[in-house]
């Protein structure tokens, strides 16, 4: 790492030492379903959705009898939750048939999933399986450039930069730093500077690169 990037780290971690998800979930399996509704729609409302649908169907099986009209109902405050209940079913599904009903581990069967892109499935990756993998949401994306971490707007090109100049035992966790970070102080609008505990190290306010 470069002296700027290790000041990075070293200043997030002292912000958020403990810095893990935010979604509440149990298994596997309400893992990869909360990350699916998390998508355009807050940690919080998720939790709030989550915490009725898990009681309706804990697992694959108990999701699929739900049927999509069923799902919909119990996310229906989620936002896109006709293509979520739609995505959600076809996935418990697709665990049974495939997968014995369980959720897999590798980046390909998670990405083959309805409703699963590349972020979601990093998300998977790190937290059930402990696999090193950056997220690339919409604050790892806005802060790793506001903080010269990387440049651009595509999630996978500022997926390989951080790849790159991060440590790999680093990944998930900057991934959870960068998002809360983001979360709370660097928002996308009315950042709040002023509290920032890496504000000398912020490349906006005229410090070198």
């Amino acid at each position: 790492m470069t002296k700027k990037v290790e000041a990075i780290v070293e200043g997030l971690a002292l912000v958020y030492p403990d810095a893990s998800p935010e979604l509440n979930f149990k298994n596997n399996f309400e893992l990869l379903i909360a990350v699916i509704l998390s998508a355009q729609c807050t940690d919080i409302r998720v939790n709030i959705i989550t915490k009725d649908l898990f009681k309706a169907a804990p697992n694959p099986q108990a999701m699929v009898d739900l049927g999509i009209e069923g799902i919909t109902e119990l996310i229906r405050s989620c936002g896109m939750f006709n293509q979520k209940a739609k995505n959600i079913y076809l996935t418990a599904g697709l665990l049974l048939e495939k997968h014995g009903g369980e959720v897999p581990s590798s980046r390909e069967a998670l990405m083959e999933l309805p409703g699963v892109g590349r972020k979601t499935a990093n998300v998977v990756l790190s937290c059930a399986f402990g696999e090193p993998a950056i997220a690339v949401d919409t604050h790892v994306l806005r802060v790793s450039n506001r903080l010269g971490l990387a440049k651009g707007k595509d999630p996978l090109k500022v997926e390989m930069q951080l790849q790159k100049k991060l440590p790999k035992e680093l990944w998930s966790v900057m991934h959870h730093r960068l998002i809360l970070h983001g979360r709370y102080c660097c928002k996308a609008r009315n950042p709040q500077c002023e509290s920032c505990g890496i504000f000398s190290l912020c490349p906006r306010i005229g410090v070198d690169k």
